[in-house]
């Protein structure tokens, strides 16, 4: 059994931190979801579990691609920074409906987290690109 003891580049470790932030923020509105679904007094059922499996579903990929890319699954890249980029319609609309302060670090967030993705050193620490020749 090989173990790589090269440390993630620092642009792959913030990636990966900031996927499982995300995830532990969308699985906190889960359970708020999943509370006010059992509390509601009256609800469009469907709709409220709809949007709740949405929410643990989002939680639950952001935790498993942020695992995968940390053990350096170079497939995992893509499916993240589909997710990162959804950000930006969603930031837009808060911007449309006067929650700019919220939409705007949204939209960064997003544009952000897809520059760490693309970087030189995540690039090579995913096997993309060329390798330094070793010594």
């Amino acid at each position: 059994m090989t173990i790589d003891s090269d440390p993630l580049p620092g642009t792959l470790r913030a990636a990966v931190l900031l996927l499982r932030a995300q995830a532990v923020a969308l699985g906190l509105i889960a359970v708020w979801l999943i509370w006010s679904d059992l509390t509601a007094e009256t609800t469009d059922l469907t709709s409220a579990l709809l949007v709740t499996a949405f929410a643990v579903g989002g939680a639950v990929a952001l935790w498993a691609l942020g695992g995968a890319l940390s053990r350096r699954r170079a497939g995992a890249r893509a499916p993240a920074i589909v997710l990162q980029l959804m950000l930006l319609p969603v930031g837009w609309f808060m911007i449309e409906g006067g929650m700019g302060w919220l939409g705007v670090p949204l939209m960064a967030l997003g544009l952000g987290m897809v520059g760490l993705l693309v970087s030189g050193p995540t690039n090579r620490a995913l096997g993309f690109g060329e390798r330094p020749a070793e010594r």
